[in-house]
C-alpha cells in the first residue's frame, strides 16, 4: 500500500511537471523551433543533470509510462498506414522505400561503426551491434511532421502523394527491421550462438508478435463498437498499450527461467499490427484515429519530456561532434537514396532532384526505439541515446524547413499566406449596388470594419459619407490593393461580373492566401472555377426558393445552411482529383469531425454509404468545421504539378 502511495505521489509530481514542459513547448514555437524541441529541453531541465527534480531512480520508476508512449507511437504508425492511400502510388512507394533504405541503413551503420568507438570497453560484437540498430534508426521518418506541412501549405500533386507515402511506409518497415536488429543485437552482446536455433527461436517470436496483433485487433474492434466514453476508450488503449510489454517481459523471465531460451517479443511490432488491422479491415478507422489524435499531445509531452529528463548531458557534452557526423552520414543517404530510387520508380527528373529535401523530420518512431536500445543494452545504452536524441533534435529543426522549401520548387505549394489575426475583424466588399450596401452596413452593425471597393469613379463620390472607407480603383494594382489594407484582411466578398469576382479571388488567394472568399455568382459556369481557389459561392437564383423550401421541410438543415449552427457549416466540394476515381467513400482519410451527406452525379442526388464509389465530377456534399471542410477541399481538388505557389 505504502508503494502504491509513493507511485502516486511521484505520477502527480510528473503530471505538474509535464504541464510545465507544455507551456515551455509552446514558448519555444514562437521562434520557430519544434514542439519536441521544447519538451527534451524542459525535461533537461527537470532532470538529474541540472534542477535534478527527477532522479535517475525516479525515472527507472516512471518507465511505465515510457512504454505506455511507445506502445502509443506503435499504434499511431499503424494507424497512418492506409492502403487505401498507399495503393495509387504503390510501385514508386515501394522502389523509392527499398532503395532509401538500404541506402540510409549502410551509410547510417558504417559512420556509427567507426564514430562509436568513444564508448569505453566497447566489444567487437557490442560495436556491431550499435551499428546495426544505428542505422535502422537513421532510416526513421515522421508521418505527423510531414502531414503537418503538406496540411501547411496546401500542398498536392504526385510529388507531394510521393513523399507521404514513403515516409508512412517507411516507419512500418523501419519497426519490422528493428525487430530482426534488436534480436541478433542480443545475440553479438550476449554471445549466443548464431545458428538454426536462433532461427527457430525468431520465428517463434515473431509469429507470436503477429498472433498478439491480431488478438488485440480483435480487442479493439470490440472496444471500439461500445457505447463507452471516447476517454474511457482512450484510457483502454493506454491500458491496453502497457499490458503489451507487461506481457512481454513476464514472458521473456518466464522462458529464460525454465526453458533457458528467453522469448522476446517486441511490443511496437505488435502494436503496429493491430492498429494496422482495425484501420485497414474495419469500420472504426475514424473513430480510432480521433482517439489517438485526442491522446497523442499528452503522450507525447510525457514522452519527450521523460526523454530529455533521461538525457546523459555529460556524454553529449563529449560526443555532439559524433551526432553531426551521423547528420551528415544520414543526409548523404537520403539524397543518394532519394535520387536513386526516383529514377528507378521513373519519377520526373525534377521530384528526384528535390525529393532528398522531403525525408529528413524524425519525431517519435525514432526516439521510441532509441528509448528501447538504451533500456535494454546497460552498456551502451545510454551514450547511444545521447547520440542519436542529439541528432533527432538536428533532424527536427532542419528538416521541416528543407520540406517545405521542395513542395515550392517542385510547384505543388499552395499556402494561403502568412497574416496573422490583429485583433479587428475587417472584410472587403468589391462592389456597389443595394446588396453590397446592406450587407456592408449588417457586418459593420456587427463589429466588423468594412471597407469598400469600386470601379466607378462617380459611385464611390456619392458613397463618400456612407460610413466606411470607399475605394474607386481601375486596376487592382498594388497602389489600389495598399489603400484597401487588402493584406490584413481577414474576408473578401465579390458581387460583380463574374470575370471580375474571379479575377479578384485570384489576387487575393495567390498574394495574400485570405481565409473567406465569398463570391455571389451570376454564370454557373463560373462555379468550378471559383471552386478551384476554395471560394464559397452564392448562387441568388436559387438561393432564396431553396432557404424557403428547407425552412418548411428541415429547419435544423436550413439552420446549418445559414450558419446558425455553431462550428458547422455544409459545403458542395468537386471532386477533381483522377487519382480518387473509383475509390470508395471508407477508403477515403476525411477528418474525423465531417460527414458526407450525399453525392450529386449527373443531376441525381445519392445516398451515400461506405461502398459508394467516387467518379471524377461528383459534388460531394460534406458537413463539418471550416478547418476539416478546407482539408476535404484540398483532397479533392485537381493536382497541379506545374504551379507554383
Amino acid at each position: 500500500m505504502e508503494a502504491l502511495s509513493e507511485i502516486l505521489v511521484l505520477v502527480g509530481g510528473f503530471f505538474i511537471l509535464a504541464l510545465a514542459a507544455n507551456t515551455i513547448g509552446q514558448y519555444v514555437t514562437r521562434y520557430n523551433l519544434p514542439l519536441i524541441s521544447g519538451f527534451l529541453f524542459a525535461g533537461i531541465l527537470i532532470g538529474p543533470y541540472v534542477l535534478g527534480m527527477i532522479s535517475r531512480e525516479e525515472l527507472e520508476r516512471l518507465r511505465f509510462v515510457d512504454e505506455m508512449a511507445l506502445a502509443f507511437i506503435a499504434f499511431a504508425a499503424g494507424a497512418e498506414f492506409y492502403l487505401g492511400e498507399v495503393r495509387p502510388r504503390l510501385r514508386p512507394i515501394a522502389v523509392m522505400t527499398a532503395v532509401q533504405t538500404v541506402t540510409i541503413a549502410i551509410a547510417g551503420a558504417w559512420a556509427a561503426y567507426h564514430l562509436f568507438g568513444f564508448i569505453p570497453d566497447l566489444s567487437e560484437p557490442a560495436r556491431r551491434a550499435v551499428a546495426l540498430m544505428t542505422g535502422v534508426v537513421l532510416v526513421a521518418r515522421s508521418p505527423s511532421s510531414t502531414i503537418a506541412i503538406i496540411n501547411e501549405l496546401r500542398a498536392k500533386g504526385p510529388f507531394t502523394q510521393l513523399v507521404l507515402g514513403v515516409t508512412v511506409v517507411t516507419d512500418v518497415v523501419v519497426i519490422v527491421l528493428f525487430t530482426l536488429a534488436y534480436e541478433l543485437a542480443l545475440v553479438w552482446v550476449h554471445g549466443r550462438p548464431l545458428g538454426l536455433g536462433f532461427l527457430m527461436l525468431l520465428a517463434v517470436e515473431i509469429a507470436t508478435s503477429v498472433a498478439l496483433g491480431y488478438l488485440l485487433a480483435a480487442f479493439f474492434r470490440r472496444l471500439m463498437g461500445t457505447r463507452l466514453h471516447a476517454w474511457f476508450k482512450g484510457a483502454v488503449v493506454l491500458a491496453a498499450g502497457y499490458g503489451i510489454f507487461v506481457v512481454s517481459h513476464v514472458l521473456r523471465e518466464t522462458s529464460d527461467r525454465f526453458l533457458h531460451a528467453p522469448v522476446t517479443l517486441e511490443p511496437l511490432l505488435i502494436g503496429m499490427i493491430a492498429s494496422f488491422l482495425l484501420v485497414n479491415y474495419t469500420g472504426f478507422r475514424d473513430e480510432f484515429s480521433k482517439i489517438l489524435e485526442d491522446l497523442g499531445p499528452a503522450v507525447y509531452i510525457a514522452f519527450f519530456t521523460l526523454t530529455g529528463a533521461g538525457l546523459a548531458l555529460d556524454v553529449l557534452g563529449r560526443a555532439w561532434p559524433i551526432a553531426l557526423a551521423l547528420f551528415a552520414a544520414r543526409m548523404a543517404g537520403i539524397f543518394s537514396g532519394s535520387f536513386l530510387g526516383a529514377l528507378l520508380a521513373r519519377e520526373p527528373l525534377r521530384h528526384a532532384s528535390y525529393s532528398g529535401l522531403a525525408f529528413v523530420t524524425q519525431a517519435g518512431v525514432a526516439l521510441g526505439l532509441t528509448k528501447k536500445v538504451a533500456d535494454e543494452f546497460s552498456g551502451f545504452g545510454e551514450p547511444f541515446a545521447a547520440v542519436i536524441v542529439g541528432l533527432i533534435v538536428l533532424n527536427q529543426l532542419v528538416g521541416p524547413p528543407l520540406f517545405k522549401w521542395s513542395l515550392l520548387a517542385v510547384g505543388e505549394a499552395h499556402p494561403r499566406g502568412h497574416g496573422e489575426f490583429d485583433g479587428v475583424r475587417d472584410v472587403i466588399l468589391f462592389g456597389d449596388d443595394d446588396q453590397t450596401l446592406a450587407l456592408a452596413r449588417r457586418l459593420t452593425d456587427d463589429g466588423w470594419q468594412v471597407r469598400l471597393a469600386t470601379p466607378d469613379p462617380e459611385r464611390a463620390d456619392e458613397l463618400a459619407g456612407a460610413g466606411f472607407p470607399v475605394v474607386a480603383y481601375r486596376e487592382l494594382d498594388d497602389a489600389t490593393l495598399a489603400a484597401l489594407e487588402a493584406e490584413g484582411a481577414d474576408a473578401v466578398v465579390c458581387l460583380l461580373s463574374d470575370a471580375e469576382n474571379h479575377r479578384i479571388c485570384e489576387t487575393f488567394y495567390e498574394k495574400y492566401g485570405t481565409e473567406s472568399l465569398v463570391v455571389r455568382l451570376a454564370g454557373r459556369e463560373w462555379a468550378p472555377r471559383f471552386a478551384e481557389l476554395g471560394a464559397l459561392v452564392v448562387d441568388p437564383n436559387m438561393a432564396t426558393l431553396s432557404l424557403l423550401e428547407q425552412f418548411v421541410r428541415a429547419p435544423q438543415a436550413a439552420s446549418l445552411l445559414l450558419g446558425l449552427e455553431k462550428g458547422k457549416q455544409v459545403v458542395d466540394i468537386e471532386l477533381r482529383d483522377p487519382a480518387l476515381h473509383g475509390a470508395l467513400l471508407r477508403e477515403l482519410r476525411l477528418p474525423p469531425d465531417t460527414l458526407v451527406l450525399a453525392i450529386h452525379r449527373e443531376g441525381q442526388a445519392i445516398v451515400t454509404h461506405g461502398y459508394t464509389q467516387l467518379r471524377l465530377g461528383d459534388k460531394v456534399t460534406v458537413m463539418g468545421s471550416p478547418e476539416s471542410l478546407r482539408e476535404v477541399e484540398l483532397k479533392f481538388a485537381a493536382a497541379e504539378p506545374g504551379r507554383s505557389a
